[in-house]
């Protein structure tokens, strides 16, 4: 059974373009299906926000994974970012402070800044985007966080 297809029009930088046709020569295939894989990886990794059970802190290890895309290429705006994290009826123990979603739009040049204000375990021999990640599991603790972040530093490894 074959689904339907729809043609969609995208604008995109030359540089992306350019990023595009040298990646889909290298594969030896088309552009088309660099971008089709490109989606599909991004909507793969982002599966969990179609699930109404992951809320709140639940998807603060996504948040924390795509940071730079969210100030960047997003252009996310607090408010936007509180809605995405605690707008499903989130509940009490997963809800996520406004001043931590501020961490996570916060640029990087003044993220270290701004955590030796609010967290009470000066970090100075970890770099700063480590540093965010210990303190918001410190603060949240949720076991599906701590599952990420396990997860991650084995595949460092």
């Amino acid at each position: 059974m074959s689904e339907l297809k729809h043609i969609i029009s995208l604008r995109i930088e030359n540089s992306i373009r350019n990023a595009v046709q040298a990646t889909a020569s290298r594969f030896y295939v088309r552009e088309s299906d660099i971008y089709r894989f490109a989606i599909n990886y991004m909507l793969k990794r982002f599966k969990c926000l179609h699930e109404d059970d992951f809320s709140g802190s639940d998807l603060l290890p996504l948040m924390l994974d795509i940071r730079e895309e969210l100030i960047g290429s997003l252009s996310l705006k607090k408010h936007q970012l509180f809605n995405i994290l605690n707008g499903n009826n989130v509940h009490p123990d997963k809800f996520v402070a406004m001043s931590d979603i501020e961490l996570l739009l916060t640029p990087q040049h003044l993220l270290k800044q701004r955590l030796q204000k609010i967290d009470d375990s000066p970090q100075s021999d970890v770099d700063t985007e480590t540093w965010l990640k210990q303190y918001l599991l410190e603060k949240y603790q949720s076991p599906s966080f701590q599952d990420s972040s396990d997860t991650q530093t084995q595949s460092s490894n």
